[in-house]
């Protein structure tokens, strides 16, 4: 089984879910007996052009220069992955079918799809839509749902990532129902293990004194991801739990302003912005944190919530999304109301004045993550479907 792949986002260019997604299912198709992946990617941060792993082989392109918004970048760039794609279908080729992620390689996709009669399958990561909470406010937005649109059209078989996902592809695309498979995100618990057995003593004196409780956030600094909510919940919280001690990581356009708005309520020196974090931070702070938060506004699946419950981390979530999907209230974590400070505030005093509690949430999630979130549980679903598409595609005219 041959697979071409295509994905905007590959290390070491990983922007969020997507990239991080692609990332870790490439080798656990990898380790499936009888799978050959090729991914072409652009080239956007580096790294070989090609390289092996195993039965993986990733294909870097160096994007055009390119000027304007996303949409035309994607679509400049797009040119060169179909011109790439083309020779490589030349030379190791052909492929059984296409595996798209996202409208970002929709262009190339679907015509290496009608080029070569070969079936197209695309993942749906999240959607313009949505992001704009059931609003196209622009022109471009427009334009990006256009392009959603005409892939889930064009693909043969759509995955979503939850149910919730899925439930936005039939709505916002008129999708039919029976053509979604429903395969999760996951989450590799390995650096999160390793992480354990360091003494993080020194590493927790940077965040925090030695008496306070650590409520981590960690993600794009975007509205979508609520840590405006975040902010504003921060006094109250204080006004139980003053202990508690804020590290927001990540970079974004909202950052200036939050910084600014967290002076204005008078807990500036209670919430550290730490801007950019490498992975390894990210997990040693996971560890280390009694209560990791996010008040996303929208949120297709939630993949960061799979990341601190792989490190035994309560979390506090809002119910909104594949969240909760994910997080099952006062089992595996807490749900809150979505864009509601009051009911944040409420969930992290929860978690920080029943510590045990919150343990035992914790280790019933890890206990989740292990069964159901593994990457190759999440593999062997994926070629469940290839396998499905390609026997399709043997008994169909085109």
């Amino acid at each position: 089984m041959r697979i071409l792949m295509l994905s905007w986002e590959y290390p070491p260019h990983v922007v969020g879910g997507l990239g991080k997604h692609v990332m870790e299912l490439l080798p656990a198709l990898g380790r499936r007996e009888g799978i050959t992946v090729h991914l072409i990617t652009p080239r956007w941060a580096g790294g070989e052009r090609v390289e092996e792993q195993g039965n993986v082989v990733i294909h870097r392109v160096d994007p055009p220069a390119t000027s304007g918004d996303i949409y035309t970048s994607a679509w400049q760039t797009n040119v060169e992955l179909e011109r790439y794609a083309e020779r490589l279908w030349k030379d190791v080729g052909p492929f059984d079918l296409i595996h798209a992620h996202d409208w970002l390689v929709a262009f190339a996709a679907n015509a290496l799809k009608h080029t070569h009669k070969t079936p197209l399958i695309a993942t749906i990561h999240a959607t313009e839509k949505g992001r704009g909470r059931g609003h196209l406010g622009s022109d471009q937005a427009l334009a990006i749902h256009q392009v959603e649109w005409w892939l889930t059209y064009e693909a043969w078989r759509v995955i979503a990532c939850s149910e919730y996902m899925a439930s936005e592809i039939r709505e916002f695309f008129n999708c039919p129902a029976d053509k979604i498979d429903i395969i999760p995100n996951g989450v590799d618990p390995t650096p999160f293990q390793e992480v354990a057995q360091e003494d993080l003593r020194g590493f927790r004196a940077m965040y925090a004194l030695p008496e306070e409780q650590i409520v981590f956030n960690v993600g794009r600094i975007v509205y979508e991801k609520g840590v405006h909510v975040l902010v504003e919940a921060v006094p109250l919280v204080l006004a139980q739990m003053p202990t508690a001690k804020f590290v927001i990581a990540g970079r974004g356009p909202l950052l200036g302003q939050l910084r600014e708005r967290a002076w204005k309520l008078g807990v500036g020196e209670k919430i550290l912005f730490t801007g950019f974090i490498s992975d390894e931070e990210r997990n040693r702070l996971f560890y280390i944190a009694d209560c990791a938060v996010f008040p996303s506004l929208y949120e297709p699946f939630g993949i960061v919530a799979l990341e601190a419950m792989a490190a035994k981390c309560p979390v506090v979530v809002s119910e909104v999304g594949g969240l909760r999907e994910v997080v099952k209230h006062a089992e595996t974590g807490i749900t809150i109301y979505p864009d509601n400070p009051d009911s944040l505030a409420w969930g992290i005093v929860h978690t920080l004045s029943r510590p045990d509690w919150a343990r035992q949430r914790a280790e019933n999630a890890y206990k989740m993550v292990l069964e159901l979130y593994n990457w190759d549980r999440i593999a062997g679903l994926t070629v469940e479907v290839y396998r499905r598409v390609i026997e399709e595609r043997r008994h169909t005219d085109w």
